[in-house]
């Protein structure tokens, strides 16, 4: 299924010069709690053609309301393509911090609607509550795009990538360097994303297809360095992580964290003497620590591809082009055979 949404008729009827004319300035802020930088390179990103002049609104200069979960090191960077693509494009762009708070960023898309935006994008706080904010969108008649975490909601494009890959090319290559023996501990993302989900999902279909292989534990360290460290610590401490095993993470951020508690315990960061770990975004730190030989795997995600594909599915919803139900931006695999093609990506 395809959608067209046609928001701001009336401006969007202006005749060329005067759509031109518009476009000349732009500017890009965001709310005070947001940092200014935030998980993989991959052939170039894959998102929605747009008109080479962006027509003015009904009541002025394009306005994106953008409604983020937190500002961690991946979302940061997901912003950074964000604003570059909103001055590129000469549009406003307006960002907010939910703090993890499903009911903080319902009233930020609220306030948005509110404040006359011409477009609202949305990075869920929790997937399976995202219901309530594509109503509101939908009856005040703007546009309204999901990036990074897919609701899967009908009539709303989502901008991103294919977690089940992720977790399927991550636990794959996981496997392959132990030979396919071994347990398998998994740090899960927050469960109530889809992200986390289809990850996990991924990993364990891989561990279903090795005999010699299982999932001895599964625990959600909610994308969380010192959550993903601490679950790791207790454990190592109740013999569930041992020598000859592999930590398959849903994100960099947990399995920097676990490589933190291995390190802590004096346990090589190898195949089959010590532990292997993998993780997915291939985030600047996580490539440091898979060039010093801690991280074994990682999954680039393009996290600017994704922030410059929402800016411009947003823009196209605005001027009435159509717009794919899933705008993918795609995974690649991440290894030391290739790591030298992502550094400085994310």
């Amino acid at each position: 299924m395809e959608h067209k949404i046609a928001g701001r008729v009336a401006g969007l009827m202006m005749v060329g010069a005067l759509a031109l004319s518009a476009c000349g300035g732009s500017s890009a802020t965001t709310a005070p709690s947001v940092a200014a930088s935030v998980a993989p390179s991959v052939a170039p990103s894959v998102a929605p053609s747009v008109a080479p002049s962006v027509a003015p609104s009904a009541v002025g200069k394009i306005k994106l309301g953008v409604a983020f979960p937190n500002s961690d090191t991946f979302l940061s960077r997901v912003q950074d393509g964000m604003k570059a693509e909103a001055t590129a494009k000469g549009v406003d762009i307006t960002i907010t911090d939910a703090k993890d708070d499903t009911a903080a960023q319902q009233s930020q898309v609220e306030n948005f609607i509110s404040q006359g935006v011409t477009a609202i994008i949305v990075v869920p706080v929790d997937t399976s509550a995202a219901q309530p904010m594509a109503d509101a969108a939908k009856k005040a008649n703007i546009p309204l795009v999901f990036v990074n975490r897919n609701p899967a909601i009908a009539g709303v494009p989502y901008v991103g990538s294919d977690s089940l890959y992720a977790g399927t090319v991550e636990m794959t290559e996981l496997a392959k360097l132990v030979s396919g023996k071994g347990d398998v501990v998994i740090l899960e993302g927050q469960v109530t994303n889809e992200a986390a989900v289809q990850r996990t999902k991924g990993c364990n279909d891989v561990v279903a297809k090795n005999p010699a292989m299982k999932v001895a534990a599964t625990l959600e360290g909610a994308w969380d360095r010192a959550k993903g460290q601490s679950i790791t610590e207790n454990w190592i401490q109740s013999g569930t992580l041992k020598a000859g095993m592999v930590v398959c993470a849903n994100n960099d951020e947990m399995a920097l964290g676990a490589i933190n508690a291995l390190k802590a315990a004096k346990i090589a960061l190898t195949p089959g003497t010590g532990v292997i770990v993998g993780g997915v975004d291939a985030t600047s730190e996580a490539l440091a620590a898979m060039q010093a030989g801690d991280l074994a795997v990682t999954v680039f995600q393009d996290a600017k591809g994704q922030g410059k594909g929402g800016v411009d599915a947003a823009i196209d919803l605005i001027n009435g082009v159509t717009v794919k139900d899933f705008v993918d931006i795609p995974y690649q695999l991440v290894t030391p055979a290739n790591i030298k093609d992502f550094l400085g990506a994310n």
